[in-house]
C-alpha cells in the first residue's frame, strides 16, 4: 500500500577554471571470450528463439564468475585510460560534500530526522534534542564498507521501540532487528528472509511481510512465490510468529500490511502485479474479528492514507484516472467521494493539524492543496518554486509539520510548516559548492510519433549558444505508473558545468498525467514509451541542444529496457548509452525473482499475443551486425530486483555483433544491489565513471 517554464540557478566552477586540451585516442579493448551454447533453443507459437548465453543465469558457477571478472578488467582497463576520470571523480567527491538533512518526523513528543554529513556512505538517525541532538541508529556501522543498509525503520506506539530493516549488499531481501529507543540497546529478536515489506505495529509485536527462505543456491535469482503475512510477537523466536495470511491458491500475489496511527485497523492490500490491489480490513479494538474484503478486484489502485475514528481514507483511481479521496465507514460498511477527480493527477495526501494536504502534479511538477477533513478547500499552498516535495511530515494531532523541496536546479531544502496560518519557514538549507545565478530549466513540449504531446525538462547554463555541439545526457524511465518528477542530482552537475545540457522527458507510460498515461505506456502499447523517447532525441537534435555525436541516453531498471530498446532500435541516433540495471530479456524476465510482478506493465512470452510484441522490442532479442553507440551497462551482482543475467546476456551479444570501433562495455558492481542503499563512496565512483565514458566518447574536452 503501500506536470513555457523558467527557473534559474547557478553552479559554481573550480576556482581557476581552465580547458584541459585532451588528445582523444581510440582506446583499445581485449574483450573476454564468452562461450555460446548453440544448443539452447526455446519454441514459442511455433518460433524458435536461440538463447546461447543461458549459462550466464547461474551466477554460482565458476564460468560465470570468471567471466564477471574478466569482463570488469576489460571495463576498468579502459577507463583507467581516461585521462581526465580522476578529475571528475574529484570534482564530484567535491560537489557530494556537504549537509544533508532528511525532513524531521514525530513520534510521540519526540522529533527524528536523518542527517549525512556529507561523504558519509549511509545516512544516520538522530533525534532532535532541542539544543542538541542525540545519535539513535547509525547504519554506517553495519559494515565496513558501507554495503550494508538500512531498509526502514518503525517506532512502536510509545516511541519506546525501534524496529529497523538491514539489507546487505543492495538485496532486497532484509532482516529486521529491533532495539530500545531510549537506551539504544539492542534486543534478540532477528526476523529474517523479509522482502517488499514494512513493519507495522500493534500491541507488543508487528505485522510484517515475508516469503520463505530459498534454497541456499538460488537467493538472488530464484523466482518468489507465496508471499505471506505474520505477526511477531517481541521477545519470541521467529519460529513462533503467527501466519495471518497468504493466498495458497494464487503463489504470484504479493501482501503488504499496514495498522493506522491509533492501532485501530489493520489493512492488508494484496496484488498481483505492480498496479492494481484488493483491501481486507481488519478491527483490531474487537477480540477475533475476521479480515473483511472491501475491495475485490486487481484492475485499480487503493491506498490508506489515515483514519478519524472509524472512517477510512483513501487514495483510489478507481473510474478517476489521476485519483481521487474517498473515504471508508467502517460501521455502515459504505464508500464516499470526498476530494473528486480533478485535472491534475493526485499522487499523495496526509492528514495533519486536524486538516488534508494533497500533493498533485501539474505538468510533471508539485502542486499542494489544503482541505477540511469533509472534503472543503481551504487553499493551495504557495510552494517556494516549481519543482518537487517530499511529502508533509506532521501528526494529527499538532500544528507545526515539515517539507522538504528540490528542483533539478536547487539542493533539497527543508521546511517547516505551521498548519494553523499555513505559513511556513526555512529549516534547513544546504550549503553547497554551488553558485545559484549561472543556470536555468525549462519545460517544453514536444511531438512523439503519434501527435501526443509529451513533455520534457531541459537545464543548461544560461546562454549556452544552442549549436548543436553541447554534450547532452537523456534521461528517461517510462513505466509502472513512476513519476519523474524535478529533484537535484549531484551526480549531473559536472555536465552541466562543461557547456553540457541534461534533459528529462516524462514520456508515456509514467504516472505524470494519471492512470491513462500510465496505461498508454504498457503491453502492445509499450512501443509508445520508446518513440516518445526517440522523439525527445530528436527535438534536442533538430532544435540544435546537441546532435547525435554529443548526445548519451541513460535509464534504469525499466529505463534500463528503455536504453536497450532504443540503441537497439534506432543505434544511429546515440553516441553513448547507459543501460542501467535493465529488463533486457523480455521473453524470460518473469522466471526470476519478483520479475512475474512486472506482467501488467510487460505482458508474458507465455501468451501468444505479448510473445509478438514482445520479440519484436526485446533488447536481448534484437541485436544486429550494426554499429552501436558507445555503450556501458551497468549492473551489480546483489541485484536481486532484476537480476544481473539480463545485462550478461545483453552486453554478450552486443559485443558479439558491434561493428566499428565504438567500445561496448559492462560495470559491474560487487557488493551492490538494484541501487536501494547503495554507499556514497560507490555512487560517486560510478558517476565519474559515467561521466568520463561519456565525456571521451563525445571527445568532449573538461573545464577543469
Amino acid at each position: 500500500m503501500y506536470r513555457f517554464i523558467l527557473l534559474t540557478v547557478a553552479l559554481a566552477f573550480v576556482s581557476c577554471e581552465t580547458k584541459q586540451i585532451t588528445e582523444f585516442k581510440t582506446i583499445t579493448v581485449e574483450y573476454p571470450s564468452t562461450r555460446k551454447d548453440t544448443s539452447v533453443i526455446d519454441d514459442y507459437f511455433g518460433t524458435k528463439i536461440a538463447d546461447p548465453y543461458r549459462w550466464l543465469e547461474d551466477d554460482h558457477s565458476e564460468e560465470t564468475k570468471a567471466w564477471v571478472t574478466q569482463q570488469n578488467e576489460a571495463t576498468f582497463g579502459y577507463l583507467d585510460k581516461i585521462p581526465f576520470r580522476s578529475k571528475i571523480a574529484k570534482r564530484l567527491e567535491k560537489l557530494w560534500n556537504y549537509e544533508k538533512l532528511g525532513t524531521p518526523f514525530y513520534k510521540g513528543d519526540r522529533t527524528f530526522f536523518y542527517k549525512n554529513d556529507g561523504l558519509q556512505n549511509q545516512s544516520v538517525l538522530y533525534e532532535d534534542l532541542g539544543e542538541d541532538t542525540k545519535l539513535i541508529l547509525d547504519p554506517n556501522s553495519f559494515s565496513e564498507d558501507g554495503t550494508a543498509s538500512l531498509g526502514g525503520i518503525s517506532f512502536d506506539k510509545s516511541g519506546d521501540l525501534l524496529a529497523y530493516l538491514v539489507s546487505e549488499g543492495g538485496s532486497d531481501w532484509k532482516t529486521i532487528m529491533i532495539m530500545d529507543a531510549h537506551t539504544l540497546q539492542p534486543l534478540e529478536d532477528k526476523v529474517e528472509w523479509v522482502k517488499f515489506s514494512g513493519i507495522s505495529w500493534y500491541k507488543d509485536g508487528f505485522f510484517y511481510s515475508r516469503y520463505a527462505a530459498p534454497e541456499s543456491n538460488d537467493v538472488l535469482s530464484a523466482k518468489n512465490e507465496f508471499h505471506s503475512l505474520y505477526y511477531h510477537k517481541v521477545g519470541a523466536p521467529q519460529s513462533d510468529d503467527q501466519l495471518i495470511y497468504v493466498d495458497k491458491e494464487f503463489a504470484q500475489r504479493n501482501v503488504y500490511a499496514q495498522t493506522t496511527e491509533d492501532e485501530s485497523f489493520l489493512i492488508l492490500a494484496a496484488s498481483e502485479s505492480t498496479s492494481g490491489n484488493t483491501v481486507f480490513i481488519k478491527d483490531l479494538t474487537k477480540e477475533n474479528t475476521e479480515l473483511v474484503q472491501i475491495v475485490d478486484k486487481f484492475d485499480s489502485d487503493f491506498s490508506m492514507i489515515g483514519n478519524e475514528g472509524k472512517t477510512l481514507y483513501f487514495l483510489t483511481n478507481e473510474g478517476a484516472s489521476n485519483q481521487e479521496l474517498r473515504a471508508y465507514d467502517t460501521v455502515g460498511k459504505s464508500w464516499s467521494t470526498l476530494i473528486s477527480e480533478q485535472k491534475d493527477a493526485l499522487r499523495g495526501a496526509s492528514l495533519i493539524g486536524g486538516k488534508l494536504f494533497l500533493t498533485y502534479l501539474h505538468n510533471a511538477s508539485a502542486k499542494v492543496m489544503v482541505h477540511q477533513l469533509d472534503g472543503q478547500v481551504i487553499q493551495e499552498l504557495a510552494l517556494p518554486g516549481i519543482g518537487n516535495i517530499g511529502g508533509i511530515s506532521g501528526d494529527k494531532k499538532r500544528t507545526d509539520a515539515y517539507f522538504s523541496y528540490t528542483s533539478y536546479i536547487t539542493p533539497t531544502t527543508i521546511y517547516k510548516l505551521d498548519t494553523e496560518s499555513l505559513q511556513y519557514e526555512v529549516y534547513k538549507k544546504p550549503t553547497v559548492d554551488f553558485d545559484g545565478s549561472q543556470y536555468e530549466t525549462k519545460q517544453i513540449w514536444y511531438k512523439s510519433y503519434d501527435g501526443t504531446e509529451v513533455p520534457m525538462f531541459i537545464t543548461h547554463k544560461k546562454g549556452l549558444k544552442l549549436d548543436g555541439t553541447n554534450p547532452t545526457l537523456l534521461y528517461g524511465y517510462g513505466g509502472f505508473n513512476i513519476s519523474l518528477l524535478p529533484g537535484f542530482s549531484i551526480s549531473r552537475l559536472p555536465i552541466l558545468e562543461n557547456n553540457g545540457i541534461y534533459a528529462v522527458a516524462n514520456i508515456r507510460g509514467g504516472g505524470e498525467f494519471g492512470k491513462a498515461w500510465h496505461k498508454a505506456g504498457t503491453l502492445g502499447d509499450k512501443q509508445n514509451v520508446f518513440n516518445d523517447f526517440q522523439a525527445a532525441a530528436e527535438y534536442l537534435i533538430d532544435n540544435k541542444y546537441t546532435s547525435s555525436e554529443k548526445l548519451a541516453i541513460d535509464g534504469r531498471s525499466n529505463g534500463g529496457l528503455l536504453v536497450g530498446a532504443c540503441m537497439t532500435q534506432r543505434p544511429d541516433l546515440y553516441q553513448v548509452a547507459f543501460p542501467g540495471v535493465g529488463v533486457l530479456d523480455m521473453l524470460r524476465y518473469h522466471q526470476f525473482t519478483i520479475g512475474w510482478a512486472w506482467a501488467a506493465d510487460y505482458g508474458r512470452s507465455d501468451d501468444a499475443v505479448a510473445f509478438e510484441y514482445l520479440n519484436k522490442y526485446s533488447p536481448l532479442h534484437n541485436v544486429k551486425e550494426v554499429e552501436y553507440p558507445a555503450t556501458m551497462v551497468v549492473t551489480a551482482d546483489h541485484d536481486d530486483r532484476v537480476v544481473p543475467a539480463h545485462s550478461f546476456k545483453f552486453i554478450s551479444e552486443v559485443q558479439a555483433h558491434q561493428q566499428g570501433d565504438n567500445p561496448t562495455l559492462i560495470r559491474i558492481d560487487v557488493s551492490a544491489g538494484h541501487g536501494a542503499g547503495k554507499p556514497t563512496s560507490m555512487q560517486i565512483q560510478e558517476s565519474a565513471d559515467m561521466i568520463s565514458f561519456m565525456f571521451y566518447n563525445m571527445k568532449q574536452d573538461i573545464v577543469y
